[in-house]
C-alpha cells in the first residue's frame, strides 16, 4: 500500500475514458488538490476554464467493468481562506409567481477559517452578517468513467456518479462506483466549504481543496448507482429528471442492496423502508436531479 502525492497539471470539464494521470493499486492512498468550480487554484489565480473542472482520471490497476470501486474519502481541507457563492435560490425551487420577485443573480464571498471550522459571509450587510456556519467541507462532483467510452459533462450526474452535489460526500464515507471503465477511471473536484441541501442557489461555498482518498476494489460485485455509508447509514445514490425518476433509482438500488447483502427478500425489505428509509436532497438545481435513499445501521444492526 502506497501514498501517492499528486499535482495536477491538467483538469477536465467531462468524466470520460481520459488518459490517466496516475495508475495506484488496490489499497492506496492519494494526495492531491482541486481546483474551484470555476476554475480557480489556491491562490485563487485561474488555472483552467471553470465547469467543475475534475482532477485525474486515475486509473485503478485490476478494475475491470462488472467490478465495484470502493472510494474512501479521508481528508477534504479548503486550501484557501475565501470561497464564493451565489446569491439567489434558482427560479426552480420557489412557486412560479414568485420567480419575478427574485433579485438579480451575483456572486457572494464567503471567509473560510480553517483553524476556527467556521464560513462567514463576508462583507455582507444585515442579518447575514451575523451569520457563521461550521466549516463542512464535500466534494459536489466526482465519479468514474461512464458506460460505453462517454465523456459526460460535469454539469450532470448519472450512473458513474459526477455533479452529485450531496453534502455527505464528505471526510469518513466511503463510496461505492459501479466500473464501467478499465482501470475504472476516478476523477473528482468540485470541492464546497459548505453546502445545504439541495444546493438551491447552484453552488455551494466553492473552494479549492487538499483531498486524500484511499482506494480498493471488490471484484466481481456489480451495483447500478452510486452507494455510500457514514458511522450511521448505509445509502443509495439516484441521479435523474424529474425528481421522482431520481427516487427511484435510490429506491431500487437500496432494494437490491439489501437483498443482495443483508438477506432480505423484496418484501422485507419493502416492509423495512416502509417504515425505517430517510430521505436526503442533493441537488435539485443541475440538468439531473440527485436524490439519497438512507437506512440507519442502528436499524439494521438491530435485525442480524
Amino acid at each position: 500500500m502506497t501514498t501517492h502525492h499528486f499535482q495536477p497539471e491538467r483538469y477536465h470539464t467531462t468524466i470520460g475514458w481520459h488518459e490517466p494521470v496516475l495508475r495506484i493499486a488496490p489499497g492506496d492512498t492519494v494526495v492531491t488538490t482541486t481546483v474551484d468550480a470555476g476554475g480557480q487554484d489556491a491562490n485563487e489565480a485561474q488555472a483552467t476554464p471553470g465547469g467543475n473542472p475534475q482532477t485525474g482520471p486515475f486509473f485503478i490497476e485490476g478494475a475491470e467493468p462488472g467490478d465495484t470501486l470502493v472510494v474512501k474519502i479521508e481528508r477534504i481541507t479548503p486550501n484557501r481562506p475565501r470561497g464564493y457563492a451565489t446569491n439567489v435560490v434558482s427560479a426552480n425551487v420557489v412557486d412560479p409567481e414568485f420567480v419575478r420577485e427574485l433579485p438579480p443573480r451575483r456572486t457572494v464571498f464567503w471567509s473560510v477559517d480553517v483553524e476556527r471550522g467556521i464560513v462567514a459571509a463576508q462583507d455582507a450587510d444585515g442579518p447575514l452578517a451575523k451569520v457563521q456556519l461550521p466549516l463542512a467541507p464535500m466534494l459536489g462532483c466526482f465519479g468514474v468513467g461512464p458506460i460505453g467510452g462517454q465523456a459526460i459533462s460535469t454539469a450532470t450526474s448519472a450512473e458513474h456518479g459526477g455533479n452529485m452535489d450531496y453534502r455527505a460526500f464528505a471526510a469518513g464515507t466511503t463510496v461505492y462506483f459501479p466500473v464501467f471503465a478499465p482501470g475504472a477511471l476516478f476523477h473528482l473536484g468540485d470541492g464546497h466549504a459548505t453546502q445545504g441541501d439541495g444546493e438551491i442557489v447552484g453552488t455551494g461555498v466553492e473552494i479549492s481543496c487538499e483531498v486524500q482518498f484511499s482506494v480498493d476494489l471488490r471484484k466481481g460485485k456489480t451495483i447500478g448507482w452510486p452507494r455510500g455509508e457514514t458511522s450511521d447509514y448505509i445509502f443509495t445514490v439516484g441521479n435523474a429528471r424529474p425528481l421522482d425518476q431520481a427516487l427511484q433509482h435510490a429506491t431500487t438500488e437500496m432494494i437490491r442492496w439489501l437483498c443482495s447483502d443483508y438477506g432480505f427478500d423484496v418484501e422485507t425489505a419493502s416492509s423495512l423502508l416502509g417504515q425505517a428509509v430517510e430521505y436526503d436532497v442533493g441537488n435539485v438545481f443541475d440538468p439531473a436531479y440527485t436524490m439519497v435513499c438512507k437506512v440507519s445501521k442502528r436499524v439494521l444492526a438491530a435485525l442480524s
